[in-house]
């Protein structure tokens, strides 16, 4: 133990001279502790929010799209591109349009996405947020019945329409006929299920049927005008879309599903530094009580330093006494913030506590996502900000001269 940490403990371990500079120094204490783990806590929830939302992009959409008008041939050649490329897990060719769909004189615009069931499966987990009905009618439609139809629960509600209902699909793309213009393209669909992905832009807006059913009707019979790629590791998106932008030419337009959301994301991540921001300056507050502490404590021991600089202590050791003080007072908050945080985080995670209004979030509690380079992160810089708060004041009691310090101390 070095003679500089015996003495910094002493001085905050001892009694001090009236309440007000005990207090001072608890808060100080308190006042880094609570910012760490109000910040700790913050960022948690905030990753989760980004982490389920992103988890549910992800269950709806493809790791990578590629969107252009395929004919059949057309369609085999991206295929055979897609097969050579080793990153590749499956991928699923559709049908992308938008319509407006009416039923019981209700009108609501839905974009229509047409796709083979089992290949679909295989580039997203749409297949598991049926809440009702079956994917199966789609690829195997009744006969003589209409195509079949499945809506997003929301579209489904703003539409009035459920299962064993038939909605009325109307394309602005019609024909054109003598006498009347352009006829608009209409077709009867039966609508077999729900899905509810979590995600409201996708539930509130999409309507999914066979690719024959939506290739038929927005004029893509036996191709597509879109496929959709998953890859064994979503984290080679930006690299696998870089190599088939360069091998496909500019004859097809290719996006991540990163790319597709991206002002989402940026939104989130503008949130999650404003939060952090705002409560950094809770630290910040509290390195400022640091270095008020510390200040009342070099004029209160003013005539013990004014001692050890006559028995031969210098400058530096003096600095090196309130920098002792001024790392205890923030590695015993900083600690006592992280286990908070953590434990705070870890609560919320295992017991959900605060439930939230599933018909506004689509989720019932707060999620969280913990990680360590946030804990770390957000220690390093509380850390770095509460020995700045002592750099004054240790300078300060370095520069008192020894005989002023011991007359009038």
């Amino acid at each position: 133990m070095s003679t500089e940490f015996f003495i910094a403990r002493r001085y905050l371990l001892a009694k001090r001279k009236g309440l007000f500079a005990m207090i001072t120094t608890f808060i100080g204490v308190a006042g880094v502790a609570l910012g760490v783990a109000a910040l700790i806590v913050t960022l948690a929830i905030m990753d989760g929010f980004q982490t389920d939302i992103k988890g549910k992009i992800i269950d709806a959409q493809a790791h990578i799209t590629i969107y252009g008008r395929m004919q059949p041939r057309d369609l085999e050649t991206v295929r055979a591109v897609l097969e050579r490329d080793g990153r590749l897990a499956a991928e699923s060719p559709f049908v992308l349009g938008q319509g407006i769909l009416t039923f019981d004189g209700r009108s609501v615009g839905a974009v229509v996405k047409g796709f083979e069931p089992a290949a679909e499966a295989g580039v997203n987990n749409l297949s598991k947020s049926l809440v009702r009905g079956s994917w199966d009618e789609l690829a195997k439609p009744a006969p003589g019945a209409p195509p079949a139809l499945v809506l997003g629960e929301e579209l489904a509600k703003s539409l009035g329409a459920w299962p064993g209902d038939e909605v009325v699909l109307v394309s602005p793309q019609g024909a054109a006929t003598a006498g009347t213009g352009l006829l608009p393209k209409m077709r009867k669909f039966r609508v077999v299920g729900l899905v509810r992905t979590g995600y409201f832009e996708f539930d509130n807006t999409m309507a999914y049927c066979s690719r024959a059913a939506a290739g038929d009707f927005f004029g893509f019979p036996g191709g597509a005008n879109g496929v959709g790629v998953r890859l064994k590791d979503i984290d080679d998106a930006p690299a696998a879309a870089a190599g088939l932008r360069k091998t496909l030419g500019f004859a097809f337009n290719i996006k991540t599903y990163a790319d597709m959301n991206q002002t989402l994301f940026a939104a989130l991540k503008l949130e999650k530094f404003v939060m952090s921001l705002v409560l950094a300056l809770i630290i910040l507050v509290a390195t400022f009580n640091i270095a008020s502490n510390l200040l009342m404590m070099s004029v209160e021991k003013l005539r013990d330093i004014g001692i050890l600089r006559a028995m031969g202590a210098g400058p530096a050791f003096i600095r090196r006494v309130f920098f002792w003080e001024g790392n205890l007072i923030a590695l015993t908050g900083i600690t006592i913030g992280v286990l908070l945080g953590v434990g705070i985080s870890v609560f919320l995670a295992v017991y959900p506590v605060l439930e939230l209004p599933s018909d506004i979030y689509y989720i019932t509690k707060v999620p969280v996502d913990l990680k360590l380079s946030n804990i770390l992160a957000t220690a390093a810089v509380s850390y770095l900000l509460c020995m700045l708060s002592a750099v004054y004041p240790a300078l300060r009691a370095s520069r008192v001269s020894p005989v002023d310090a011991i007359r009038y101390g």
